[in-house]
């Protein structure tokens, strides 16, 4: 943060953006909006804007929202067309808010509000991105816990960028940040990783995650293994470079093989027409085909993705920002019907 700005911040009350992404989150959202208020109401210095993302809930969501843009408005709704994703309700709030530093936090309070109190000192003093880090996750089964942990430490391998361990989304990022992130127009998006890529100054704020009040998980196990591909896949070229290696590798023993049979061929009367070796070879070397013709086609459909230029997502309604909404130019065009 530059010493003008946080000069400008210090002298009047900072504006706080908190996105809240939602997806069938009745049974939780207004408990997440008062535990929000009565975490961030006496912090000194700071007012609040409330930017709440309906990722097309099939619910009562999106009533209650609207609900709470009437009685309290500093909060904002964005409403989608459809469902459109974790990623992409994160990324159209971020493009929807005005406040000096922006908190993305999830709307099952598994993350506690309290914790943004600590953001907000360590942004003070001087940090561009805050980002929790979880000590504990209460809640949550032992599958999700050791693929998370398998994931982390894979990506971090393949990747060039280090993305730290055990996070999530939660963190607060200053203005400067979330104008560079929302320059990054990909469609894959893992707002973590991105932000990691960007760099600027980042601090790790450590806290303990709590079981959700209500409602279920909206990251069921297939949508767990292709976020996770999302990760992989948007900051790592390794799976085509390990291709390669396994091609080097695969020709190597088949010149190995090749050589063997011409010598029991030419100096020996030993000859079995070997249609058992010949069969597996056959099997294992189209298996590794197929597996890699899958991997380029991960890429290249990501690239056809990339090139229609669809909007990132539609908008059905906004409620709660008068004629002045700020979305970000640098992103493809929104479409609001």
């Amino acid at each position: 943060m530059s010493a003008a700005r946080m000069s400008t911040i210090e002298s009047q009350n900072a504006l706080i953006s908190i996105v809240v992404p939602c997806f069938n989150e009745e049974e939780v959202i207004v408990t997440t909006y008062q535990h929000l208020v009565c975490a961030l109401e006496p912090l000194p210095r700071v007012e609040f804007e409330f930017v709440f993302v309906d990722d097309g809930s099939r619910d009562r969501t999106l009533e209650l929202l609207r609900n709470l843009q009437e009685a309290d408005r500093r909060v904002r709704v964005v409403s989608f067309s459809r469902n459109f994703g974790h990623q992409v309700a994160v990324t159209a709030g971020l493009e929807h808010t005005t406040g000096h530093a922006v908190v993305l936090i999830d709307a099952d309070l598994q993350d506690p509000p309290e914790v943004i109190e600590e953001l907000l000192l360590r942004w003070r003093q001087g940090a561009d991105v805050a980002y929790g880090v979880r000590i504990r996750r209460d809640g949550e089964t032992a599958l999700k816990l050791w693929t998370a942990k398998i994931f982390y430490r894979c990506i971090n391998r393949l990747s060039d960028v280090g993305i730290p361990v055990d996070t999530g989304d939660f963190r607060l990022m200053d203005r400067t940040v979330v104008d560079a992130l929302l320059s990054m127009p990909e469609r894959d998006r893992f707002v973590r990783g991105m932000v990691a890529w960007l760099g600027f100054r980042q601090e790790a704020v450590f806290y303990k995650r709590v079981p959700r009040p209500a409602g279920t998980t909206k990251y069921p196990f297939a949508k767990m293994v292709r976020f996770a591909l999302d990760g992989i896949l948007s900051f790592s070229v390794a799976p085509l470079r390990l291709a390669i290696w396994i091609g080097v590798a695969t020709s190597a023993i088949a010149g190995v093989g090749l050589v063997y049979a011409l010598l029991m061929r030419l100096f020996t009367n030993i000859w079995v027409p070997g249609w058992t070796l010949l069969f597996i070879a056959c099997s294992t070397i189209g298996g590794i085909q197929l597996l890699f013709l899958g991997i380029l086609g991960e890429y290249v459909g990501r690239i056809y993705g990339e090139v229609k230029r669809r909007p990132l997502y539609v908008v059905r309604e906004r409620l709660g920002f008068g004629s002045a909404v700020r979305i970000a130019q640098s992103v493809p065009q929104k479409v609001s019907l």
